[in-house]
């Protein structure tokens, strides 16, 4: 079954589900700011969009296009710039 998430009022939803590799989640996200942290191990992987990131423990940020990866280590926060609709799959492994 399904479990639908939804952030920063509604700025954010994801659906949860489960692959051969583990929990992941798709999800969209519109124009803004963010901060997640992580309980386990995420590599998110951009389907749409454009994502700006800033890696934990990095300066600098680096943008991410469609098809394009980055893995954020558990127990880690890790902040995006949004500036048009973006959709990304997420796998929690």
């Amino acid at each position: 079954m399904f479990k639908t998430n939804e952030y920063f009022d509604g700025k954010v939803k994801s659906i949860a589900f489960t692959t051969p590799e583990g929990a992941a989640t798709m999800g969209v996200m519109a124009p803004g700011e963010y901060e997640f942290g992580t309980s386990t191990t995420e590599h998110m992987t951009v389907i749409s969009g454009t994502m700006v990131v800033q890696l934990p423990g990095e300066s600098g940020w680096k943008e991410f296009k469609p098809f394009e990866m980055f893995i954020v280590p558990k127990d880690r926060k890790f902040k995006l710039k949004i500036a048009a609709d973006a959709a990304y799959l997420c796998l929690y492994i």
